[in-house]
């Protein structure tokens, strides 16, 4: 079985983030605010994007390398939007994403494939596809590519959302 490179994961994470880039690059900051009745907003995602406050996702991919198949415990469902992250602009937040993104890419580049094999309990994802115990590039793949894309396509979802939604108010004022 062929092994993926740090330096793929890396390169994998900064095409996803620049496709990200590319669809937040004309969003208005009244839109990002605003959210479908049961979803995310556009900030959150963004926020959920960029992790836990005190410390975003590099500590969760740290820890493989640190101790001998660790047990690390993820929040996949928090958007970890604060009232700090509530009063940061759309661009404030792409920027933290950006640089938590990069910081994951650098991370990654910097990998041995003896390192890439080293695996985690991660409980959490067990019924996912990585299952209870990914490796480390499972898990880097998992963030950087599998996380983002989902997260772009709810942004896309979103965004069509609430274009339709401002879309039927202003036929409504007009009508």
């Amino acid at each position: 079985m062929t092994t993926t490179s740090g330096i793929q994961l890396a390169h994998d994470i900064r095409q996803k983030l620049a496709e990200l880039q590319s669809l937040c690059s004309g969003l208005d900051e009244e839109t990002c605010s605003r959210a479908p009745a049961g979803r995310w907003s556009p900030k959150e995602i963004l926020s959920h994007l960029w992790g836990p406050a005190e410390s975003g996702h590099l500590p969760i991919l740290q820890a493989f390398l640190d101790r001998d198949t660790p047990t690390i415990d993820i929040d996949p469902g928090n958007p970890y939007f604060s009232v700090e992250r509530s009063r940061m602009t759309f661009a404030q937040l792409f920027t933290a994403v950006k640089n938590e993104y990069g910081g994951l890419a650098r991370f990654a580049a910097g990998l041995s494939a003896e390192q890439l094999q080293r695996t985690a309990r991660v409980p959490k994802i067990k019924e996912s596809p990585l299952g209870e115990y990914p490796t480390l590039a499972d898990m880097v793949s998992g963030l950087g590519e599998g996380h983002l894309q989902f997260h772009l396509d709810q942004m896309r979802e979103i965004v069509a959302a609430l274009s339709a939604q401002a879309g039927d108010a202003s036929e409504q004022t007009n009508g």
